[in-house]
């Protein structure tokens, strides 16, 4: 699609959730493929209450990612720590990573990703 049709707007209800390799479901707010967002992208994560994403990292792409709601436990190399409601963490491209969910609740994450999230880009670390 030419990048002047592309939209500069989204609706949160227009996103489609999808799973992802690391087996969190996410909502794309804003993609290079269906918005005028040249080297970006943003979703919002859903980690269910008792589960977590697979143990993963990605070559190229940095991620931030901002705790929205319910708390839980980032991987980040050989690092744990606990991430809450209100906290920032920032993934450098190649970092192994994962996130748990310990609460009674969703976590829910945007994910702000340099360059756009890609599937190609995730290598999976455990099965």
């Amino acid at each position: 699609m030419p990048q002047q049709l592309k939209r500069r707007h989204s609706r949160y209800a227009d996103a489609e959730p999808f799973t992802t390799k690391d087996g969190s479901t996410i909502r794309e707010l804003m993609h290079p493929t269906h918005h005028a967002v040249h080297h970006q992208s943003l979703a919002q994560a859903t980690v269910a209450p008792g589960s977590a994403t697979l143990l993963h990292r990605h070559r190229v792409t940095e991620e931030i990612y901002h705790i929205t709601s319910g708390r839980g436990i980032m991987r980040l190399g050989a690092t744990t720590f606990e991430v809450r409601r209100g906290d920032t963490v920032v993934i450098a491209a190649g970092t192994a990573h994962n996130i748990s969910n310990r609460g009674r609740l969703p976590l829910r994450i945007l994910c702000a990703c340099t360059p756009a999230y890609a599937h190609d880009d995730t290598e999976l670390l455990e099965l």
